[in-house]
């Protein structure tokens, strides 16, 4: 017994040391669940739907100098069953990261820069989560195993560059974004490639009082499948906030692959939110897939939903 006394001593001591020594370690998260009437082909149900719900660790360490390492680990749970979303613990993020005046060196796990570039950038009415997510925007990375480099703030303009490592896998991944503040006007561009397929998108958003609108355009080959060929796919967003609401619209058009007849398909949302406070919002949404007979999205899908997002 006093053995285990002195080990769990000396654990609490390291333990006290290593948060003496963290500058900073912060639980975040966002808990997000919806009530909704689904439509999936000829078959309709009403389900509780879990939207990208999540808890996170992030921290950094002062090194002086300007130099900081830090750190981020987030977890994907499913809020209505408190199942975890996928099989790794780990699987939204779990990157180290060491920064300074030179930029940003990054490694482990993480979401592709040239997503959150462009696809989710103008994906404003619930972040691109659940069943209104964009279904048309082909993501063309693997996020493991990625060593990233991100510039720092050149005039407005950031860079970054990633590439997952074959490890296990056949090919390496690359991953490369840009984006630029100019005032109102946002912009920003994203390439990927994995193996034969590969995407290069653009976006743009400009807020103009309380207006907000923008857009992607996305050209990929075999985004969604060896052999597709190449389409075009393009998404415009708007929201318009009147006090504590917002109103929300996005139409999505993705065009015929070159190798898929009637593989084109069009998704639409229309959205509104209301802000109970800067964390927490109540909200509405009604959003519809036609997909072509060749059903390179899965097929024709619909939803009405109501919901309650809450950060923390």
């Amino acid at each position: 017994m006093k053995k285990l006394q002195v080990a769990l001593a000396a654990l609490a001591a390291l333990s006290a040391g290593s948060a003496l020594a963290q500058s900073s370690v912060n639980i975040y998260g966002r808990m997000n669940v919806s009530i909704e009437r689904q439509k999936a082909g000829g078959t309709s149900t009403t389900v509780m739907q879990n939207n990208a719900s999540r808890i996170g660790f992030r921290g950094t360490e002062d090194l002086g100098g300007g130099l900081k390492a830090g750190f981020v680990l987030e977890h994907g749970l499913n809020a209505d069953t408190g199942a975890q979303t996928q099989p790794e613990f780990w699987a939204r993020q779990s990157e180290l990261n060491l920064s300074g005046g030179f930029g940003m060196l990054r490694l482990g796990r993480y979401t592709s820069e040239a997503y959150f570039a462009t696809a989710d950038y103008v994906s404003m009415h619930n972040h691109d989560t659940g069943t209104s997510a964009d279904a048309l925007y082909a993501y063309v990375t693997r996020d493991t195993n990625k060593i990233a480099y991100r510039t720092p703030d050149l005039g407005g303009l950031t860079l970054e560059a990633a590439m997952s490592l074959k490890e296990t896998q056949a090919d390496h991944s690359y991953d490369l974004a840009a984006n630029y503040a100019m005032g109102p006007l946002q912009l920003g561009a994203g390439y990927s490639k994995l193996g034969d397929q590969n995407q290069f998108a653009v976006r743009a958003l400009y807020s103009l009082g309380d207006f907000t609108f923008g857009g992607y355009v996305q050209r990929d080959e075999d985004g969604f499948g060896t052999g597709l060929g190449k389409r075009t796919n393009v998404r415009l967003s708007g929201m318009y906030a009147m006090g504590a609401s917002e109103f929300h619209l996005n139409v999505g058009r993705a065009g015929e692959y070159d190798n898929a007849n009637d593989s084109d398909a069009t998704q639409y949302t229309l959205g509104y939110n209301y802000n109970l406070s800067k964390r927490t919002k109540l909200y509405a949404f009604y959003t519809k897939l036609n997909d072509g007979s060749a059903a390179v999205y899965g097929g024709d899908f619909s939803s009405f939903a109501l919901g309650l997002r809450h950060n923390f």
